[in-house]
């Protein structure tokens, strides 16, 4: 498929295609693209118990790693690569086996190379567990033929 006469959406979901099919860490662990649109993406998971940590909540590191994912589909919806460049997580509620998280990735800001983007990670309750900052850089190279 080549990017040429794509509208937005479309180029969107045409690059999470391609990412998801090379994303083993996000489909190892059950996450499940929601829905994606430009600057945009959403992605749940569940805790499983091997996600838990010693005081029997879920590992910050799973959060982390849902949030991050939704970071990269929000912010590799343009064909053009894009990777982290910075990210940084506030904890809020603890989660727990058996939760539903959800990632929503929101664009803040891409001007030339960088974007910022902010994600919200709540659970099935729309309780708020975590905030997290991503910093983005794009690279060489597309994820479609131009």
């Amino acid at each position: 498929m080549s990017a040429a006469g794509l509208s937005p959406q479309a180029l969107a979901e045409a690059c999470a295609k391609a990412m998801w099919d090379d994303d083993n860490a996000t489909r190892h662990l059950g996450m499940e693209l929601v829905s994606v649109a430009p600057g945009k993406a959403v992605i749940a998971m569940t805790i499983a118990e091997i996600m838990t940590n010693g005081h029997g909540t879920c590992h910050g590191g799973y959060i982390f790693t849902l949030a991050d994912s939704a970071f990269a589909f929000a912010c590799n919806t343009y064909n053009q690569r894009t990777v982290a460049q910075h990210c940084s997580v506030t904890f809020i509620a603890p989660a727990f086996r058996g939760d539903r998280l959800t990632a929503t990735a929101q664009e803040v800001s891409r001007r030339g190379r960088g974007g910022i983007y902010d994600i919200r990670i709540t659970n099935q309750e729309g309780e708020h567990v975590a905030e997290f900052r991503g910093h983005s850089r794009t690279v060489k190279g597309t994820h479609l033929p131009e």
